[in-house]
């Protein structure tokens, strides 16, 4: 065992992480195989930022480092990018033009877990909830009682809202009514060219923004994080999925992780991530877990709503190099961003209802 350990440190420290092309590859599982430790790490972003932070977490990974280190450093490039809406660092504010964001993080090795909710002024989220599983014996921090506790571990307090985040609430501020005062002065309304009056503001973007990264390390630990400044213009304190243990985000040492994006009220309800690892423990493929987790929930509304089809994207890996990628409904095929010792690659899943929109 220990000659196995050692060749596999000199794969990973030989491996080259430089510059990748990104081969579209296909949603696979390798029922059957001989079972080997595969490290990897895997982001639900798909974009250059989602693959510069493949870069960067697997440069922890490919040097000995643990899977907690390696996606606590990609979930902050993710995090740190003013361009992205989504998380951190220009994340869209809550209707009152606050940024709030959650996160979650969990270690599968220590069967450890921290999250922190509403939090306002500390771009990497993530590092916080890391730090309440290490430095807390508590699971969940929120509001004030999280940005005293980030102080205290030395975080700085800055001003998040970006002006492109600003503008694009300000529009959606503006536009959500004319019984209001907001915007074209009321006698000016039936006269002014509003395509001309918002040019200057990004079009308004309506969303549930989070990233999950998921990893395995050289030893076979598991470990993941979720982050989100969550659904866009949400009214003040509200709290989704990515910071709830089970729901957002779940780790089984001895299977893999799975990590949720899209609705977080469905996803709590159904406990997705917590389902999805389950579902693998009994022998499903992450990528058959994540289908089954979407057609559940799907099956939750038949006797409701049966036209209702909540958007949702599920992400999960096993500890053999086996990964799934699935969302609810609309065009084009799910994408998520993986990186292992033979590059970085794009991994296309599948869309469970596609023909729902």
């Amino acid at each position: 065992m220990e000659n196995n350990i050692t060749r596999r440190r000199f794969i990973f420290k030989t491996a080259a992480a430089g510059a990748f092309t990104l081969p579209l590859i296909p949603g696979y599982s390798r029922p059957g195989k001989v079972k080997e430790i595969t490290p990897m790490i895997i982001t639900s972003h798909s974009n250059q930022t989602g693959q510069d932070a493949m870069v960067a977490g697997w440069e922890v990974l490919k040097n000995g480092g643990s899977a907690v280190d390696a996606a606590e450093k990609a979930a902050n490039v993710i995090e740190s990018d003013p361009e992205d809406t989504s998380v951190g660092l220009g994340g869209l504010p809550n209707e009152n033009g606050v940024v709030q964001l959650d996160a979650s993080f969990m270690d599968g090795k220590t069967y450890s877990a921290g999250a922190v909710a509403c939090l306002e002024g500390i771009r990497n989220p993530s590092s916080v909830a890391k730090l309440v599983m290490q430095r807390s014996d508590h699971v969940l921090l929120v509001g004030q009682g999280a940005l005293e506790f980030a102080k205290a571990h030395g975080f700085t307090q800055e001003n998040l809202l970006t002006e492109k985040a600003r503008k694009i609430w300000l529009r959606w501020k503006e536009e959500l009514s004319d019984d209001d005062d907001w915007g074209i002065p009321e006698h000016l309304k039936d006269i002014t060219d509003k395509e001309a009056y918002f040019r200057d503001f990004p079009e308004i973007e309506y969303h549930y923004g989070t990233t999950n990264v998921l990893a395995v390390d050289m030893y076979g630990n598991v470990a993941g994080c979720t982050t989100t400044s969550g659904l866009s213009f949400k009214l003040n304190g509200r709290v989704g999925d990515s910071p709830i243990i089970g729901a957002g985000l779940y780790v089984d040492n001895e299977v893999g992780a799975a990590g949720a994006t899209g609705r977080g009220e469905d996803v709590i309800k159904s406990c997705a991530s917590y389902y999805i690892v389950l579902k693998m423990k009994k022998g499903l493929s992450p990528q058959e877990a994540c289908e089954d987790a979407l057609k559940m929930i799907a099956g939750k509304y038949k006797n409701v709503n049966p036209t209702f089809f909540p958007s949702e994207k599920f992400v999960a890996i096993n500890k053999y190099g086996d990964i799934g990628c699935a969302s609810m409904k609309g065009e084009g095929h799910p994408l998520m961003s993986v990186m292992t010792s033979s590059g970085l690659k794009k991994y296309e899943g599948k869309t469970v209802y596609p023909e729902r929109r």
